[in-house]
C-alpha cells in the first residue's frame, strides 16, 4: 500500500467532485477514472470539444460557461493549470469553504490508488510513448488505465479505464508537476532545454527528473541522452536502457526506411528478438517504439504481441497526424511546439515523397519563442514554406518584446497570417496538389486545419 499524502484525503468519504474546464485533454481522463471509481461529476468548460461529448455519456453535468452556480452541491472542485484564481466557480468554492484541488495533485492521488503506476517524462516523445504503451497493453488484454494528452485513435479518446492496477501516464515536468505523483515505473525519453523560465537552469531541470526517477521501482532511460543518464545517477531503483547505441540493454539495428516508418530489429542483451515495421514517420519514433518495447517486454507481453501492436500503431491525435487529403495536397496536425520537435517533424515530412513542405505554425508562449529564437528559425527553415500565426502568449504577457515577425525575416519563405479563416485561406490558394502541408503548435493552430478540411470537404 503506498503512503497517502495530506492531500490525498481530499477525495476519501465524497461523493460529488466539480471539474473546472472538464473537457480538456488532461481532464477528461481524469473525469473517466473517477466516474469509474463511484463518483459523481460535474463541470463546466468554455468550448463544446470531442472529449465534452465523452464526459457527458458518463453522465456528468457540464455547464457551458463559468458561474459560481455551477459548483453547487460539489464536495471538491478540481481545475486545471489554465484556470486563473479569479475564476467565479473557484473563487465561489474558497468562500463557501469547498476544498480546491489543481489537476496535477488529483493525478497524484490517483497514482498512489494504484499498484502499478507507469510515468512517461522527458521532453519530448511523451504523448506519443504513452499511447504506444497503452495500445500494447490494450491488444494484449492487459486491462490497464491510462491518462494520455493526446487523442489514441485506438480508443478516440485521452484515456481509458480497465480492470487492472496499472496505471499508464505522462509524467510532465512543468512547473515541476510530475512530483506530484507516485510512479512504480518511469521511462525518461530525454531532456532538452525547455520551460527555462521556470528551472532557470538545465541543472535544475535535470535534477527535477533525478527526483522523479528516485521515486520508482524500475526506470527506463534513453542511453543515448548524456542528461538523460546524469539524471538517472545515484537512482537506488534498477536502470534499464534503451537507445541506438549498441550499449544499451536495449537497441534498434538494422534500421531502414519504409513506406511508411522505418524498420528495425529490436536488440536486447546483443541478441535480436523481432523486427518492427513502425508505420507512423520519423527517425525519432524508432526510439519511441523501442522505449514502449522495452517496458511492455518487462511486463511479461510477447514479443509478437508487441510487434503486432506498435505496427497497428498509427499516431497519436495530434502527432503527424494526417487529416486526409484536398484539392491533390495532404493535411496534416502535429503538436510539435519546441524547436527539436519541430526539427524531428519537418524532417520527417522532408523523407516523405511530398513536392514541398509547408508549415503552418503557431508560437506558443513568449518565454519560449524568445528564449529559443534562434533554434526556432532553423527548425523551420526545414520546410519549403512557413505560414507563421502571431504568438500565442497562454498565460504569459509579453515582457519580452518578441514578435513572430522577428522569426520571419530570418526564414526564406515566410508570411504572417492572423486569424483561422485566414489561414485557411492562404493555405487553399498557396498549396498545390502534390504539397504537404503541416500545421503545428502547442496551442489551438489545430483549428485552422478543420476550417481548410470543412471549407473542401
Amino acid at each position: 500500500m503506498k503512503t497517502l499524502r495530506a492531500e490525498d484525503k481530499l477525495i476519501d468519504g465524497i461523493k460529488h467532485i466539480h471539474m473546472i474546464g472538464i473537457g480538456g485533454s488532461g481532464m477528461c481522463p481524469l473525469a473517466e477514472i473517477l466516474h469509474s471509481k463511484g463518483y459523481t461529476l460535474s463541470g463546466s468548460d468554455n468550448n463544446e470539444s470531442d472529449p465534452l461529448k465523452r464526459v457527458r455519456k458518463l453522465g456528468a453535468t457540464v455547464y457551458m460557461g463559468h458561474s459560481a452556480e455551477n459548483i453547487k452541491g460539489a464536495e471538491l472542485v478540481v481545475y486545471s493549470a489554465a484556470i486563473s484564481e479569479d475564476n467565479p466557480e473557484i473563487v465561489a468554492a474558497k468562500k463557501q469553504g469547498i476544498p480546491t484541488m489543481e489537476r496535477s495533485h488529483l493525478l497524484g492521488a490517483l497514482t498512489r490508488r494504484y499498484d502499478n503506476v507507469i510515468g512517461v517524462c522527458g521532453t519530448h516523445g511523451k504523448t506519443s510513448v504513452t499511447s504506444m504503451i497503452t495500445q500494447i497493453l490494450i491488444l494484449n488484454k492487459m486491462e490497464p488505465n491510462a491518462v494520455i494528452g493526446g487523442r489514441l485513435p485506438l480508443i478516440n479518446s485521452n484515456g481509458i479505464t480497465g480492470k487492472s492496477e496499472t496505471l499508464v501516464c505522462e509524467a510532465c515536468e512543468f512547473v515541476d508537476t510530475f512530483l506530484q505523483m507516485t510512479p512504480d515505473i518511469a521511462v525518461l525519453l530525454n531532456i532538452d532545454n525547455d520551460h527555462l523560465d521556470y528551472f532557470k537552469t538545465m541543472e535544475n531541470l535535470t535534477l527535477s527528473f533525478h527526483k522523479f526517477l528516485a521515486m520508482t521501482k524500475l526506470s527506463f532511460v534513453n542511453g543515448d541522452d548524456e542528461l538523460a543518464l546524469k539524471a538517472a545517477e545515484g537512482i537506488d531503483a534498477r536502470v534499464i536502457t534503451f537507445g541506438f547505441g549498441e550499449n544499451n540493454d536495449y537497441y534498434a539495428k538494422n534500421i531502414k526506411s519504409g513506406k511508411y516508418g522505418f524498420s528495425f530489429d529490436v536488440m536486447k542483451k546483443k541478441e535480436k528478438i523481432i523486427n518492427i515495421e513502425m508505420h507512423i514517420p520519423g527517425h525519432h519514433n524508432v526510439l519511441n517504439g523501442l522505449a514502449a518495447f522495452a517496458v511492455c517486454d518487462n511486463m511479461g507481453v510477447s514479443a509478437d504481441g508487441i510487434k503486432d501492436a506498435l505496427e497497428k500503431f498509427t499516431g497519436a491525435g495530434r502527432r503527424f497526424e494526417f487529416l486526409g487529403e484536398y484539392n491533390g495536397f495532404t493535411l496534416a496536425d502535429d503538436y510539435a511546439h519546441h524547436p527539436t520537435e519541430i526539427n524531428a517533424t519537418l524532417t520527417a515530412a522532408k523523407h516523405l515523397d511530398y513536392n514541398r513542405v509547408i508549415a503552418v505554425f503557431q508560437p506558443f508562449t513568449f518565454s519560449r519563442t524568445a528564449l529559443l529564437k534562434d533554434e526556432f528559425i532553423e527548425a523551420l527553415s526545414v520546410a519549403d514554406k512557413v505560414i507563421l500565426t502571431p504568438i500565442m502568449g497562454s498565460r504569459e504577457v509579453n515582457t519580452y518584446g518578441i514578435k513572430s515577425e522577428h522569426l520571419a525575416e530570418k526564414l526564406s519563405d515566410a508570411i504572417i497570417v492572423d486569424g483561422f479563416e485566414n489561414i485557411a485561406d492562404t493555405v487553399i490558394k498557396e498549396a498545390k496538389a502534390g504539397d504537404l502541408v503541416i500545421t503545428m503548435g502547442g496551442g489551438d493552430i489545430y483549428k485552422a486545419a478543420h476550417i481548410i478540411m470543412e471549407k473542401l470537404g
